[in-house]
């Protein structure tokens, strides 16, 4: 199938296509990173460092009106080395996710990454005041891969499943070890974040339903029984699971796993699992 043959569901398919290379919407997030890094390091070249301070995130600021920093402060992103594998990390394990639950999804789990360690940070500042700048969102968007493809090997064939709880231990480590427990609040805020919506996502949970009970009936007469319902004869699941399985296999081998929409996928892995746990007959 030729690369402009793309399935109706074009929400899991590449933004744009540069020189035969498929460009997601991860590559233009990292795109803009890119872009302040570049800023930054002019400001600071060239004297204009104070300007950076109109945009960092500071706890203070923020409650005394400055709200802008929530949205600003991932764009101050001095050069080092731990920025070059942040954004190697969004572009690569980004670009995963993107592909398997759609570019819509993509953005909503970034987004959630993007403002819940400053919306966690402007909480605490109101005991202690705290500051942050920089890209976020690497680790936790790891992590999400990691939670969607446990067993896929990596580096020297660790799992990924292995290689996530090593990197978010030792970070927890660090912050152990220097006492800096906002960020040790954030780093479990925001992989516990990741984790969850990704599992949400897979329609392994749904979130809780609040319903009101139905007011008691103030009326003296029995109500009249209600009718049993009549059992239906229960379809043979496995011989379902097995069909569903052949189905979306099939689409695979003619098309690619980028031919299945998030839901299609989800529903494979289920198939797969519950396959798995089945007793032998």
């Amino acid at each position: 199938m030729s690369r402009y043959d793309f399935p109706a569901n074009e929400d899991h398919q590449p933004v744009t296509w540069l020189a035969g290379h498929a460009i997601y919407a991860a590559h233009f997030v990292v795109v803009v990173f890119v872009a302040s890094l570049l800023a930054t390091s002019l400001l600071l070249t060239f004297g204009g460092g104070h300007l950076l301070t109109w945009l960092d995130f500071n706890s203070d600021r923020v409650l005394s009106g400055q709200v802008w920093r929530i949205l600003t402060y991932g764009l101050v992103n001095p050069p080092s080395l731990r920025f070059v594998i942040d954004m190697f990390m969004i572009v690569w394990f980004g670009r995963e996710l993107e592909k398997f639950f759609g570019r819509r999804t993509f953005f909503i789990l970034y987004g959630g990454l993007y403002f819940i360690t400053p919306l966690l940070f402007t909480l605490i500042g109101l005991q202690w005041p705290l500051s942050l700048s920089g890209a976020p969102g690497a680790l936790a968007l790891f992590t999400a891969f990691a939670t969607l493809y446990p067993n896929i090997p990596l580096i020297f064939g660790i799992l990924a499943k292995w290689a996530a709880g090593i990197l978010i231990g030792i970070y927890a480590l660090m912050h152990l070890s220097y006492h800096d427990w906002p960020q040790l609040f954030a780093l479990a805020a925001t992989t516990g974040f990741a984790h969850v919506f990704v599992r949400y996502s897979q329609g392994r949970f749904t979130l809780p339903s609040f319903r009101s009970s139905p007011p008691r009936s103030t009326s003296r007469e029995k109500p009249a029984a209600a009718a049993p319902p009549r059992p239906k004869p229960a379809p043979d699941s496995k011989a379902l699971l097995m069909a569903e399985m052949d189905e979306l296999l099939d689409r695979i081998s003619k098309f690619g796993i980028d031919s299945l929409t998030a839901k299609e996928r989800a529903r494979l892995e289920t198939a797969r699992a519950s396959l798995l746990k089945s007793p032998r007959r």
